[in-house]
């Protein structure tokens, strides 16, 4: 393990500020509210924050919209220097900002680390990228004119971030929306809104100036991102969450003809065909399902396992999720720690339930342990019908099923059959075969012979009900500009 496990709790939790993040300082919410941020190892509370009311976002907004039009004209050499700045404080504040993230979300350590590495790149990617804004000139093909095209900040912006990547999730946004010129507004999930405070408040160290970034942690999210979204002065909204969630958000971005970002739900599937290489496709199984404890919108939801090899690659799935240690986040030598909330585990729980009353088989785990927090088991189900209600849905927790099939188009059916198109993966050693599956499958991102496809550099999103837009890679800034097309003479 690395030093980071030594790094104290309560001083890191000291150094995080607890009020609103609005006009560049940390402030009470105007009702005087607060709400509780829970350790999800023990359940009881971390500290308490300031808790946004409609007031607070409104005088969020108008400290935001006050800042806009000069951050706009700031020199893009000089907003990216801003966001390299708050990727190096980040860096050095490695160890604190991981321990952070696993107090308030439970998991364990050595993801959160992984988290830190992964999130700040996002700053890292996008300073770099404020440069690199560009146009065109062209001639008009009928010769009677020339062709202009130029892009300019899309305006004040809205980010609705999720509690599963506290870090990641912030920085992927606010990366493009700075470096792009644009002030930005951020609704944290109240269950991991101290990330997001730290980040907002290094960004301030950092230079950034007075307004142009905000962090509005609530206990109510609908009346609070609906005053937002309803005032016609925000131009753009991101959010990372759920698909019945985010068609609601739709709804409400469609009265104003607001640009929307939508990374929805996904239901990864996992593919092993049997001229697959068995012990790298448990590996790459292994970091799909398990990284983040399973709560990840690209784990790997279902594993379709073509029959030859389906008992091979089960058991040693099966060995090398039983190796992983449950416990407190924070606590040395642990590779698995509770999910974030009750709630969370409970619906795991009852997907596990579900699955063996219609038959699965438990090769590992499957009973709720007793005690405090919101652990569950490292689990593994096989004998699973691959289109069983357990199929259906998102587990997002440390759950695999495992399906077999027999043939490459009865797994790519299988893979297909969802409303969700966000990530999926595959394992084969065949080139013709995995070019064939690339193509075939519904989704946004591809992974074969990998288990983890998120990069910086790369553009990160959905298909069907898994969202619109996309983050990172080149693609990303793009979401933050309006193309503007001048005609010459």
């Amino acid at each position: 393990m690395t030093d980071t496990i030594m790094a104290n709790p309560q001083t890191v939790l000291d150094g995080v500020p607890t009020g609103l993040w609005i006009n560049g300082e940390s402030v009470p919410s105007s009702s005087g509210a607060t709400f509780a941020v829970n350790d999800p190892a023990t359940e009881e509370t971390l500290v308490s924050v300031a808790d946004a009311g409609v007031d607070d976002a409104r005088l969020a907004l108008d400290t935001a919209v006050a800042a806009a039009d000069d951050w706009a004209a700031t020199p893009p050499r000089e907003r990216g220097e801003i966001l390299r700045r708050t990727f190096e404080l980040l860096t050095e504040r490695a160890d604190d900002i991981a321990m952070l993230m696993t107090l308030e979300l439970g998991r364990a350590l050595p993801d959160s680390q992984a988290e830190t590495k992964y999130g700040t790149e996002f700053l890292r990617w996008f300073a770099e990228e404020a440069v690199r804004i560009s146009g065109r000139f062209a001639n008009a093909p009928a010769g009677n004119g020339r062709i202009l095209v130029s892009h300019a900040p899309v305006g004040p912006s809205l980010a609705i971030t999720p509690w599963n990547f506290p870090l990641a999730m912030g920085t992927r946004k606010i990366g493009p929306a700075l470096a792009a010129g644009n002030v930005m507004l951020v609704k944290p999930a109240h269950e991991t809104p101290l990330t997001m405070l730290l980040l907002a408040a290094t960004f301030a160290e950092a230079g950034l100036p007075r307004g142009v970034l905000s962090v509005l942690p609530t206990s109510n999210a609908g009346d609070v991102s609906s005053a937002i979204i309803t005032d016609d002065r925000i131009r753009k909204i991101s959010f990372t969450g759920s698909t019945p969630v985010g068609r609601n958000l739709l709804a409400q971005a469609a009265d104003r003809v607001q640009r929307t970002s939508m990374e929805l739900g996904g239901n990864a599937p996992f593919l092993v065909f049997d001229d697959a290489d068995i012990d790298a496709a448990v590996d790459g199984a292994y970091l799909a399902k398990m990284r983040n404890g399973g709560e990840a919108c690209t784990a790997a939801n279902r594993f379709l396992v073509q029959s030859g090899v389906a008992e091979e690659f089960t058991a040693k799935l099966t060995e090398k999720m039983a190796a992983v240690r449950l416990g407190a986040g924070y606590e040395d030598g642990v590779t698995l720690g509770p999910l974030v909330s009750a709630k969370q585990r409970d619906k795991v729980a009852d997907a596990v339930d579900g699955a063996i009353a219609d038959g699965a088989r438990v090769r590992l785990g499957g009973k709720l342990p007793e005690g405090k927090g919101f652990f569950y088991p490292a689990t593994v189900l096989d004998q699973v019908d691959p289109y069983a209600p357990v199929t259906r849905d998102e587990i997002f927790g440390p759950v695999a099923v495992i399906s077999t099939f027999d043939s490459e188009a009865d797994a790519v059916k299988a893979a297909n059959s969802t409303e969700f198109g966000l990530a999926s993966y595959f394992y084969s050693r065949d080139l013709e075969r995995c070019m064939r599956v690339s193509a075939a499958l519904e989704s946004g991102m591809v992974g074969v012979n990998r288990g983890v496809i998120s990069d910086t550099a790369a553009p990160f999103g959905g298909v069907k009900q898994s969202g619109i837009g996309r983050e990172g890679g080149t693609e990303g800034i793009e979401e933050y500009l309006s193309v503007k097309y001048i005609a010459l003479t």
